[in-house]
């Protein structure tokens, strides 16, 4: 799923996205995240920074 190489993060879904906004819970599950306290390994990517940010209160980041 992720790309080899390059900076990785790791996602965790600690809110659920259930409530909220659509393009929040879109951005959400292009991460790969399905349910609450999942983790995810997503390459450091403008475009997965983007997704992290509309959803920060949502999820949890750290690097890998």
């Amino acid at each position: 799923m992720a790309e080899q190489g390059g900076k990785q993060l790791r996602v965790t879904l600690v809110r659920s996205r259930y409530g909220r906004l659509a393009k929040h819970g879109a951005c959400v599950a292009g991460l790969g995240l399905r349910r609450m306290h999942q983790t995810v390994t997503v390459a450091d990517t403008p475009e997965n920074r983007g997704m992290i940010r509309r959803a920060a209160h949502l999820l949890k980041v750290e690097e890998a």
